[in-house]
Formats: C-alpha cells, sequence, structure tokens
C-alpha cells in the first residue's frame, strides 16, 4: 500500500514536462510527512530511519525526491473518505483500476 501512494505522486510529476509550481493533495500522511518532514533526515544519516534501520522503498522516496527538485511542489494533507470531492474521485478511480 505504502509504495502505491509513492507511486501516485511519482507517476503524476513524471507527466509534467515544464517547471511548474504544484499543489499535491494527498490522504497519505506517509507521503506527505515523509518528502517534507523525513527525507531530510534520512538523508543526512545515510537512509537509516529514527531506529538506525534502513528507511522502507527507499527506492522510491528517492524517486519521488528526485522529481520534487524538477517543480516547485506545495504538498497538502486531506482526511480520506471525507467529503473531498477530489479525494473521493481519486479513490474511486483507484477502486476501478483493481478489477
Amino acid at each position: 500500500n505504502n509504495r502505491m501512494e509513492l507511486m501516485a505522486p511519482i507517476m503524476a510529476l513524471k507527466r509534467i514536462k515544464t517547471k511548474s509550481e504544484i499543489t499535491i493533495y494527498t490522504d497519505s500522511k506517509y507521503v506527505k510527512d515523509g518528502i517534507t518532514d523525513w527525507i531530510k533526515k534520512w538523508k543526512l544519516n545515510n537512509w537509516k530511519n529514527s531506529n538506525k534501520k534502513p528507511v522502507k522503498n527507499k527506492d522510491l522516496w528517492i524517486k519521488l525526491d528526485y522529481s520534487c527538485q524538477k517543480h516547485k511542489v506545495k504538498w497538502k494533507w486531506v482526511k480520506a473518505h471525507a467529503e473531498n470531492k477530489y479525494n473521493n474521485l481519486a479513490d474511486k478511480l483507484a477502486v476501478s483500476q483493481t478489477r
């Protein structure tokens, strides 16, 4: 699940060809906190987490970080399954692709 949460913004950013200001809305605190806060510490600690263990999904965090450096990205967290029109649409689209 976490890998898929990371792949969504990676793939979205990949589609944007020119340097842009982008706001990414996510219901994943794992993704938002990871890319806006935790990643700085992971890089300083040679990709080890606060428990001195290797960061999970390092390959995707590196890709996301690289993709973000090509743009000016703002991250906004939205509550999942709460009356957010676009979050509900994204969820519906994701579920439809699993069938």
